[in-house]
């Protein structure tokens, strides 16, 4: 009679009313007459369970127990098999009140609410609709008949995309829905809740010609233009965004002029009523759509009781034996309202398996701000009845979801083209470099360079810019089928490419440093080079390219991956979304396979470029290019050290990705074929050096050991040690000399007097020519130190061998010793 649903302000006239007639018939248990003992439980669960004691605990005994609400007829038609009572509710529709095990007594004349869902589902196939959207309220019964309605959509193949919910603000929920584009919505709440629902909607546009809601339909015809305090939109607004939703109601009232069991036409049935009320708006009393259901239900109710009194006469028992304990009656009763079916003010009523009510459901749409008939759906029969007068605000009725083209990324064909021609002069430029380095091959100059392993490195440029060309062809030039051959091709192309060009290069510069950091005593041993340990290293280097490539392919083959972007809108009012696709060469450990790779290139390259440090001031008439070969390794190996990780991180990219791939690919190519190769062209062009190598043999037979550098290098090399050698010795007798003259010095101050005049000393050498040139070291040696060297023969008489103040001069070496001591 109060609380969340005062459902008994209408139901319960309505069900005196039925107990008015049932007691009048004498063809309904003549014997007997229904009495209705009725409590006010206020929908609270608590307040039902005092009543239940009361009721079970007095006189007289009970034969039924009729709940209203759900959460009311939970907890009684739970309880109710302890006392083998039957449960018949009138307004419970909450779905969980279907679990028979749970709820082994339990009938209801209101249908479950998960009858909106097989309409829903109908309605959907109807206009081809594969894809819903959900929003619901966090209560029991809206999320067990969103379950009910996934499992029936999944079985009619129709996809739930967009499943939200939320407990008090719905605005997260239908923000959400917005953001993941969803069409077809349906929205499971109370008429409170809707109101803020449809609040959000208007803010969030999602509303119009490409949208549909499905509501439930026992909303009052007014509810989005109440004011309530809890939103900030105008009716107008509300109105505006409510426009077009369809409900689905459960037909509780007969639209048909059919007398049943009552003798009562549903017209007459809502006279009575209406009168019965005493003039109370309708639109005000809580329960008055629910009446009929409470007048079938104890119609129900009369006619199992009546079907059960033949059964229970022929057992010797009768109705009036029930008790608490008595599960033959309760048995009986249960199969005579199991199999029930009669025509009520409210329908045909019959129920299901779990004790449910089939009914009708009524489907209407909001059009002009008023709700319109449009249809009825038997759920009994699966028949639908359409009026075909539904409306919408376009000329069809929309979309579930927006059309998506897909559209595949190609690279452009300006950009391929210019790399390609690039790429195209490279190979030429290598053509013509391989073509003169074969031609001169027996030039003595281009013989010193190591002609084959040149060679090589013309090669594998020339296939590095081949491999340009698959590396710029997508799904524009090669069909799907054959773009997994052009992955393996480009693979092969870069793989060996890169160890014939670079492992050429390398090999060279690993060459010259093992050789020239040997001990002194090998050092002879770099004269003799062998040609096949170069030609093995490249070879070795080759082969494991090759056979990790061929690894790579058998285990885990290139395939065509397609990655999807952000879908973008086209210009203009179009419900079509472009999805852009780009094709990838890929495999299913890519990055593992890719690590590898990288992880083994960059160790060869950092190795090469501390070699070509290395060897910078090392110079060689073996490989007489060695300096140029060291700047290619650093051009490339910085070139692919960028490009790598660029590349992957540019790899959704597809122009800049390809440009800076095969740019880098066609300048290391260029920088290292100039590198090499122009300056050998340059020097035989400018100095005429096309003569074979006998013929400059005998030109230069002569002169050779002169022009020789490495030659001259060891053979000063050699001299300088031994005028070392020579200085040391001449260093220690200078000072064995210097200490004589000191004893001297000092054996004669004691000898003469302190007084003698030194003035009257010996005579002093001759002093030697001033002139600086005649000081000067021949060319090549070094200068000499500030004490002579050597001493004159004029030294053997003591007399001599003293200044007047006890001092050597340093003039006092004749010039031409100095010039034999240097010699």
């Amino acid at each position: 009679m109060s609380g969340g649903w005062p459902g008994g302000q209408a139901c319960l006239p309505s069900a005196q009313m039925a107990l008015d007639l049932v007691n009048k018939r004498t063809d309904i248990l003549p014997e007997y007459e229904l009495e209705l003992i009725h409590y006010d439980s206020m929908c609270d669960p608590g307040e039902a369970t005092k009543l239940l004691y009361d009721l079970l605990y007095t006189e007289p005994i009970k034969i039924v127990l009729m709940p209203g609400c759900s959460s009311v007829s939970t907890l009684v038609a739970e309880a109710a098999r302890m006392w083998n009572l039957i449960v018949l509710s009138y307004g419970s529709s909450s779905p969980a009140l279907s679990n028979r095990q749970r709820f082994p007594t339990f009938f209801r004349t209101h249908p479950s609410a998960t009858l909106h869902n097989p309409t829903r589902v109908q309605l959907f196939q109807k206009w081809k609709w594969t894809k819903i959207a959900t929003i619901q309220q966090t209560t029991e019964v809206f999320t067990s008949t969103l379950d009910d309605l996934e499992a029936r959509t999944k079985e009619a193949g129709i996809e739930i995309s967009v499943r939200q919910s939320f407990l008090t603000d719905p605005a997260p929920a239908v923000k959400n829905l917005k953001r993941q584009d969803a069409r077809i919505i349906v929205g499971l709440f109370y008429e409170t809740e809707a109101r803020k629902v449809f609040c959000e909607v208007y803010k969030e546009k999602l509303y119009g010609k490409k949208y549909v809601w499905f509501l439930i339909g026992w909303y009052a015809d007014n509810w989005f233009k109440i004011k309530d305090p809890s939103i900030n939109c105008t009716v107008e607004q509300m109105t505006e965004a409510v426009e077009g939703h369809v409900t689905t109601e459960i037909v509780m009232l007969n639209p048909e002029t059919v007398r049943g069991a009552s003798n009562l036409t549903s017209q007459e049935f809502l006279n009575q009523l209406m009168s019965k009320l005493g003039g109370k708006n309708p639109e005000e009393t809580g329960g008055f759509q629910e009446a009929p259901l409470a007048y079938d239900a104890v119609w129900a109710l009369a006619l199992a009781l009546n079907k059960t009194v033949g059964p229970l006469k022929a057992k010797g028992r009768r109705l009036e034996d029930f008790n608490y304990n008595n599960q033959d009656i309760t048995a009986e009763i249960y199969r005579a309202l199991n199999t029930s079916s009669f025509e009520g003010v409210s329908g045909h009523v019959v129920f299901d398996a779990q004790g449910s009510r089939m009914a009708w459901t009524l489907i209407e749409q909001l059009q002009g701000g008023s709700y319109k008939k449009i249809g009825y759906f038997d759920s009994t029969k699966g028949n639908l009845s359409w009026y075909g007068n539904d409306r919408w605000i376009g000329p069809d009725p929309p979309a579930d979801q927006t059309v998506v083209i897909e559209e595949f990324r190609f690279l452009s064909q300006k950009l391929f083209v210019s790399v390609s021609v690039f790429a195209g002069l490279g190979i030429l430029l290598g053509i013509v470099c391989l073509t003169f380095n074969i031609y001169n091959s027996n030039v003595r100059y281009i013989q010193n360079s190591q002609p084959y392993l040149n060679n090589m490195t013309a090669v594998g440029c020339m296939m590095a810019l081949a491999a340009v060309f698959p590396l710029g062809l997508d799904g524009h030039h090669v069909h799907r089928k054959q773009f997994p051959v052009v992955c393996q091709f480009r693979l092969w192309l870069l793989g060996l490419g890169f160890s014939l060009a670079y492992g050429s290069m390398f090999t060279k510069i690993w060459w010259v440093h093992t050789v020239f950091t040997k001990k002194d005593d090998k050092k002879e041993k770099r004269k003799h080079l062998e040609p096949w340990k170069l030609y093995a290293t490249v070879g070795v280097l080759l082969v494991i390219d090759v056979l990790s490539l061929m690894i790579w392919q058998i285990v885990d083959p290139l395939h065509i991956t397609v990655e999807k972007f952000v879908r973008e809108a086209p210009k203009g009012d179009l419900d079509v979304l472009i999805q852009p696709l780009l094709e990838h060469c890929s495999s299913d450990k890519m990055n593992t396979w890719l690590g590898v790779v990288y992880g083994y290139k960059g160790l060869l390259l950092l190795l090469g470029i501390f070699l070509a440090y290395e060897t910078k001031s090392i110079s060689t008439e073996k490989i007489n290019d060695h300096r140029a070969v060291g700047m290619a390794i650093y051009n490339v190996s910085v070139l692919c050290m960028i490009t790598a990780p660029v590349t992957m991180i540019l790899s959704s990219q597809q122009d800049a990705s390809f440009a800076f791939a095969s740019l880098a690919i066609v300048f290391s190519v260029y920088i290292t074929l100039v590198v090499l190769f122009v300056p050998k062209m340059r020097r035989l062009i400018t100095r005429g050096e096309w003569q074979s190598d006998t013929q400059e043999t005998v030109k230069t037979q002569g002169s050779s050991t002169n022009n020789n550098d490495e030659e001259k290098s060891r053979q000063l090399e050699r001299e300088n040690k031994e005028l070392q050698k020579i200085i040391q010795e001449k260093e220690e007798r200078v000072s064995e000399l210097r200490n004589q003259l000191v004893e001297r010095q000092a054996l004669r101050s004691r000898r003469r007097p302190s007084t003698v005049n030194l003035n009257h000393s010996t005579p002093l050498l001759p002093v030697p020519s001033n002139d600086p040139k005649s000081l000067i070291p021949p060319p090549g040696y070094p200068n000499p130190t500030s004490d002579n060297h050597s001493l004159p023969p004029s030294f053997s008489n003591s007399s001599n061998l003293y200044q007047p103040d006890g001092k050597i001069s340093r003039n006092n070496c004749h010039t031409s010793r100095l010039q034999l001591l240097y010699k």
